[in-house]
């Protein structure tokens, strides 16, 4: 299971940014240096404990717009 989401990470934190950017947007916050490191750590662990099942949607997503552009 370790070695899966150790290779699964990457496409499920993209997944998790992207759903960020879709809600905050680009706009820029000014918080706390520790808080925002804890709150860091905090979305990667969990992305990393549920890579299994969040990166698929990365992959689908990818997977579809890649195919899409090269048709």
């Amino acid at each position: 299971m370790l070695f899966v989401s150790t290779f699964l990470y990457p496409y499920s934190r993209f997944v998790y940014e992207s759903i960020i950017e879709f809600i905050i947007g680009n706009n820029t916050f000014f918080v706390n240096a520790i808080f925002m490191m804890f709150v860091k750590i905090f979305t990667m662990l969990v992305c990393f404990m549920l890579a299994i099942f969040i990166a698929p949607v990365g992959l689908l997503y990818l997977y579809f717009r890649n195919s899409a552009n090269g048709s």
